[in-house]
C-alpha cells in the first residue's frame, strides 16, 4: 500500500527537466571576479625596498612582515622590479656566505608581470601558474596600488565557495 502522501505520476510531469539550482552563470560567476574585489578585503598595503638596499635588509623586512616577496621601487615609487624569498635562496646557493651584503639590484627580477584592478582573478591565477611565480604587483595607470599572491586568490575563491554553499543550503532548507 502506498503512503498517503504519494501521488501517482501524471501526464506532463516530466516535461520540465530543467533544474534551477545551478546555471552556467552561477557556475562561472567566480571567473568574473576582479583583482579590485580581492583588494577590497585584503587592503592595498605595499612593502617595498630600493635597488641599492642590501639583501640582509630585505631578509629582515620579509621576516618582520611575514611576507614572501617585496617590490623594488625608485624614489618616486615607480616599480623597478620584484624580489622573492626564492630569488634569495637561489643566490645563497650560488654565493654561500656572500649573499646578504649584495644589493637588491643584483638579484631582483626586472621583467615583472603585473596586473590591473580590472583584471579577472581567473586570468591572473592562470598567468601566475604558467609563469611559476606566486606574487604579482597590481598597477593602475602605471602606479602601484597593491600586491596579490596565489594564496590570496585561492583563499578568496574558497570564501566565495563557502558563501555559495551557504546560499544553496538556505535555498534547500528554506
Amino acid at each position: 500500500m502506498a503512503p498517503t502522501s504519494y501521488q501517482a505520476p501524471m501526464r506532463g510531469d516530466k516535461e520540465d527537466k530543467h533544474t534551477y539550482s545551478q546555471s552556467a552563470e552561477s557556475n562561472l560567476s567566480h571567473s568574473q571576479t576582479t583583482v579590485a574585489k580581492l583588494l577590497e578585503g585584503k587592503g592595498d598595503a605595499i612593502f617595498a625596498v630600493r635597488p641599492n638596499d642590501t639583501i640582509g635588509h630585505v631578509v629582515d623586512v620579509l621576516k618582520e612582515k611575514h611576507i614572501g616577496a617585496l617590490v623594488v621601487t625608485d624614489q618616486n615609487g615607480d616599480l623597478q622590479g620584484i624580489l622573492s624569498e626564492r630569488d634569495i635562496v637561489r643566490r645563497m646557493a650560488e654565493t654561500p656566505g656572500h649573499t646578504l651584503p649584495q644589493e637588491v639590484s643584483a638579484l631582483m627580477t626586472t621583467a615583472v608581470k603585473s596586473c590591473t584592478p580590472d583584471d579577472y582573478l581567473h586570468d591572473v591565477l592562470k598567468t601566475m601558474s604558467e609563469g611559476r611565480f606566486r606574487h604579482m604587483p597590481v598597477l593602475k595607470d602605471g602606479k602601484l596600488t597593491g600586491m596579490i599572491t596565489v594564496g590570496d586568490v585561492v583563499n578568496f575563491r574558497l570564501q566565495e565557495l563557502e558563501y555559495e554553499t551557504l546560499r544553496m543550503k538556505q535555498m534547500i532548507v528554506g
